[in-house]
């Protein structure tokens, strides 16, 4: 059996995404799934400009060299190398989060290391701490930029008392301006992030299950399969479809039916991992993407999919569902339109031998387990 499975906690987190969350794919510094995606998303446009920033800095510090020293432009070079080792290793983790703030946070090391070796408090250079936190709120969570902010500060006291505690004494605005920056940039830039957050969840939520949508599937897909080419691991594909959910809307009212949708995607959820990704297709067809599955456990994980449905009375209405399943081989490279084409095929399969089953693209039927 497939272990794993994410149970929901007793509490959602309130706000644009909080069907999508589960307890397993939650953490402090990205709330959901949805969250996750919004970083790599986010990481890649920031990227570009990231490394312009780190070239307008090498170019700051080469001219102020006469006066300044030459010495802090070592520092500058750690940081590169600690974002490029970011983004190699962040298709291969499940918390790929936690691996950027890490960046994040040496990034901010290297700037108060240098603006240590120029001169501390004394120099200008000091607000140079304050860059990063622009990119805080574009990545992660409150939390995370509370932290970040904290962090920051906390390097602005480290630098200022270690290198010149006397010249801070004697003038105070050494640190109170910095400070003051730090925390104008992050008060700035969170209304920003409340406004990308709320335009995409509009733009690759549906509205009535909180399932991501086709949209949201089309950016993914790329990302999956540069993941499985760089780990060789296989990814699984699950697509379901309810039974005669046209006759519940017919019998019992559409209002009927859209409860049966939700109580569905819910169910679904809870059987999932955490970077287990869920999709709403349109009507009464969803899809689910697993990396790191192979065909025998996926086919489990339907199987398992299928008993909870059954088992429930969802929208008070008695419902069953049929999937088909697909996976690509460890060492194969995704192919989504490949795989959800076998998995189509299977789906079909299903529903002609009877609905309420489960039928593996590759296995013949006597070999798919027991349904009920």
């Amino acid at each position: 059996m497939r272990a794993g499975r994410a149970e929901p906690g007793p509490m959602e987190p309130a706000g644009p995404y909080s069907d999508l969350a589960s307890t397993n794919s939650r953490s402090w510094l990205c709330r959901d799934d949805f969250d996750r995606l919004r970083l790599l998303d986010m990481e890649e446009r920031v990227r570009p400009a990231r490394q312009k920033t780190f070239g307008i800095l090498t170019l700051a510090l080469i001219a102020t060299g006469p006066w300044l020293g030459w010495w802090p432009l070592l520092c500058l070079a750690p940081g590169l190398a600690c974002f490029a080792f970011a983004d190699s290793l962040m298709p291969r983790v499940a918390r790929p989060e936690f691996v950027m703030f890490g960046a994040w946070m040496v990034s901010e090391a290297v700037i108060a290391g240098a603006v240590s070796l120029n001169g501390g408090p004394t120099v200008p250079t000091l607000s140079w701490i304050a860059i990063p936190v622009i990119t805080l709120s574009s990545r992660f969570s409150l939390r995370g930029v509370f932290f970040g902010v904290a962090y920051s500060m906390g390097l602005v006291l480290a630098v200022a008392f270690g290198v010149n505690s006397q010249a801070v004494v004697a003038d105070p605005t050494l640190v109170i301006a910095p400070f003051a920056l730090v925390l104008c940039v992050a008060l700035l830039t969170i209304p920003l992030m409340h406004s990308d957050i709320q335009h995409r969840s509009d733009a690759v939520i549906d509205q009535l299950t909180g399932l991501l949508n086709r949209k949201a599937l089309t950016t993914r897909i790329p990302e999956l399969a540069q993941q499985s080419q760089i780990t060789g691991e296989p990814v699984g594909l699950i697509v379901g479809d309810l039974d005669h959910f046209k006759s519940i809307n017919d019998v019992n009212g559409h209002a009927a039916g859209d409860a049966v949708l939700k109580e569905v995607a819910y169910t679904l959820r809870k059987q999932l991992r955490a970077f287990d990704l869920a999709y709403r297709l349109g009507g009464e067809e969803f899809l689910i993407l697993l990396p790191g599955s192979d065909r025998e456990n996926s086919a489990d994980l339907a199987d398992q999919l299928r008993e909870a449905i059954s088992v429930e009375r969802l929208g008070a209405v008695p419902v069953t569902m049929s999937f088909g399943v697909a996976a690509s081989t460890r060492g194969e490279t995704f192919d989504y339109e490949a795989l959800f084409a076998h998995a189509d095929a299977a789906l079909y399969q299903a529903k002609q031998g009877g609905r309420d089953q489960v039928r593996v693209h590759g296995q013949e039927a006597a070999s798919v387990p027991a349904m009920a």
